[in-house]
């Protein structure tokens, strides 16, 4: 699906509406489940709605359902096949918030031990100097 590109001012296809079918790796009629093509960990899974919509809070109830059963079903496959320690779930929304394509999609991230030095505080990292709350300052 074209979408009008703010940055550049030019229409440019959408990279999820124009997936090619051998990327799904699960699907209902409202979303489906891709690997990241730039995966931060082994097993990074993607899961987004058919309907082209940028926001999480322009989904419908049936969509927002629909993402969270397939968030669920893609977790429990990455258990299986990848056996990490836990997971970070994460929506970019908007791009202020670090959202570079604008078609809405979960981060579906599995983390294993050992992965980075110190994991605490998680997804707060997103802005470095408010994310350590348990150090006294």
């Amino acid at each position: 699906m074209p979408r009008f590109d703010m940055d550049t001012q030019t229409m440019t296809e959408c990279p999820f509406c124009s997936l090619s079918p051998i990327r799904i790796i699960d699907s209902d009629p409202l979303a489906l489940v891709i690997r990241d093509g730039f995966p931060i960990s082994p097993g990074h899974t993607l899961i987004l709605p058919r309907r082209h919509i940028g926001s999480f809070f322009d989904t419908t109830e049936r969509e927002m359902a629909s993402l969270f059963g397939l968030l669920k079903t893609a977790q429990i496959k990455l258990q299986d096949e990848f056996k990490p320690d836990g997971f970070n779930i994460g929506i970019n929304d908007g791009a202020v918030a670090g959202q570079t394509v604008p078609h809405l999609h979960i981060h579906l991230i599995p983390r294993y031990f050992g992965d980075c030095k110190d994991p605490r505080g998680g997804v707060r990292w997103i802005i470095p100097e408010n994310a350590d709350y348990w150090t006294s300052r």
